[in-house]
């Protein structure tokens, strides 16, 4: 049980900082613009080496960032639920931690697929006419990466939940 419950709380923390980065950073596209090469993120683009805030309110841009940050949040409450997982209070008997940890991981992944999926699905049929020569960039990829580790510990504490509901004598055995 304890083992399943650590590598979740190492998936979850190694996605929880992949999320944050991801976020951050400004490599979720790459372009040529008139010669030069060009990036940018959800907060800003980077042209000839200079950089500029995103200023226009595009609607794609806004559902991306919100469903970013609140699977940061959502992974985040889950780390805690799942430190608390691993002391025993008498006063939260009835309420299973490592089950509430795994379901804010699935939460967590589920935002960043709403997230990634709606950046995605703009860039490819909006930006990647708009721009001959473009890729999708490492910040992109990671946030990819980080929704699959936030998976990854959601499984990991259901198993444990699921473990110890065996030994109470609660489930299958």
């Amino acid at each position: 049980m304890y083992s399943f419950m650590g590598g979740g709380l190492f998936c979850a923390i190694v996605g929880n900082i992949l999320l944050v980065v991801s976020t951050a950073t400004d490599y979720w596209m790459q372009y040529r613009l008139s010669g030069n090469y060009a990036h940018q993120g959800l907060w800003r683009y980077c042209i000839s080496n200079k950089c500029y805030m995103q200023t226009d309110s595009i609607a794609y841009w806004n559902a991306t960032r919100a469903f970013m940050i609140l699977s940061g949040m959502s992974c985040f409450a889950g780390i805690i639920a799942g430190i608390m997982s691993f002391a025993h209070f008498s006063s939260f008997e009835r309420f299973n931690r490592s089950f509430a940890a795994g379901i804010m991981f699935f939460v967590s992944t589920f935002f960043v697929l709403l997230g990634m999926a709606i950046y995605t699905g703009v860039t490819i049929n909006f930006l990647g006419r708009r721009f001959g020569d473009w890729r999708f960039s490492w910040s992109y990829i990671l946030g990819w990466v980080a929704m699959l580790m936030n998976f990854f510990a959601g499984i990991f504490y259901i198993c444990a939940y699921r473990m110890c509901e065996c030994r109470r004598g609660n489930g299958p055995r």
